[in-house]
């Protein structure tokens, strides 16, 4: 385990760093000077949180289907992450009421999350209107395809 006593001898540089949980970019703050050699979570919630099975069946399916709409088309073809969410977590199902129920929308977070994950591997792109975008800043509306 690294010692946590400042080093003066030895600057530490300031680069980003990705968070091993959910793949945003943790970037440097004054809070952390003294421990940023060994930040590895963004935040207490993806200290907490360790990805289980259903983030890799969600990184598995993510994948999966963007195979399946490659080979029928050009690399240039694209998912929505609620595609993943809906193959893992089961199509609409019908609950006490006769209506369907939509449990995949509570996978949502985790397949971005598990896009996150798979652009830090290099695996595959974010992109809003056909442009690759940082997916830790990425709001809104999002698109995945294979690099």
């Amino acid at each position: 385990m690294p010692d946590r006593k400042p080093k003066p001898d030895r600057t530490t540089p300031h680069k980003e760093k990705i968070c091993k949980t959910c793949g945003r970019t943790i970037t440097w703050r004054k809070a952390w000077e003294r421990d940023w050699d060994v930040i590895k979570f963004c935040s207490d919630a993806c200290r907490g949180h360790q990805p289980g099975e259903l983030d890799h069946a969600l990184e598995d399916a993510i994948l999966a289907l963007l195979l399946e709409r490659t080979a029928t088309g050009g690399r240039d073809k694209t998912i929505c992450p609620s595609e993943a969410a809906r193959l893992v977590g089961g199509r609409a199902q019908r609950g006490p009421n006769k209506q369907p129920t939509r449990a995949w929308e509570s996978l949502m977070e985790p397949a971005r999350a598990a896009a996150r994950r798979l652009v830090a591997q290099g695996k595959i792109v974010i992109t809003q209107q056909s442009h690759i975008v940082d997916p830790s800043t990425a709001k809104g509306p999002i698109r995945l395809r294979l690099r």
